[in-house]
């Protein structure tokens, strides 16, 4: 007997929220800031003068619980330099339907080559256009980059990169990417 509650109870609860003031929200046409620190879309990031951060070591892909990420890392030649580093992400697929948002594939990368961003649209109709591929991920070229393939700056190691001290593009990287500076 003492299990079974009184109805008048649960519908009290019902009643009182019956009369509190409805807040509407107008979410396509009114779009509210995220909190600075938001776990949003993620973005692979690049060195100021354009290579990519990501060295392909696979610790993302590895410390996702949900099995969300897909790496392959590809070795860097003299023709061909996308990274400071031996390797680069050849391969770079993160699957948002699996996804969780949880941050541990950020914590796990020694170069900060990924980062999440306050980008929570994230919605589709296609289950394939969910699985962001490299060049989905990739961060936009700024001022003073240029786009890989190219040498890294002249006189200097993949350390001196990591370091901060490669702050843009030279011209000598431009010459030997067959572009004028």
């Amino acid at each position: 007997m003492s299990d079974v509650k009184l109805p008048g109870r649960g519908f009290g609860v019902t009643f009182r929220t019956m009369f509190k003031k409805v807040t509407t929200e107008l979410y396509p046409e009114e779009k509210k800031p995220t909190a600075p620190r938001y776990h949003g879309r993620h973005v692979l990031n690049r060195h100021p003068d354009g290579l990519e951060k990501c060295i392909g070591c696979e610790l993302c892909a590895w410390a996702c619980p949900a099995d969300a990420i897909y790496v392959e890392g590809t070795p860097n030649t003299d023709e061909a330099r996308f990274s400071p580093g031996e390797r680069y992400g050849g391969v770079y697929q993160i699957n948002y339907l699996r996804c969780i948002f949880c941050g541990l594939c950020i914590e796990a990368c020694p170069t900060r080559a990924l980062t999440m961003s306050n980008e929570y649209e994230l919605a589709d109709d296609n289950r394939l256009d969910l699985i962001y591929e490299k060049q989905d991920l990739l961060a936009p070229l700024l001022p003073g980059m240029l786009a890989p393939p190219h040498p890294m700056v002249p006189g200097t190691t993949d350390k001196d990169y990591y370091r901060g001290k490669v702050t843009q593009a030279v011209p000598e990287q431009h010459a030997a990417a067959g572009e004028g500076a």
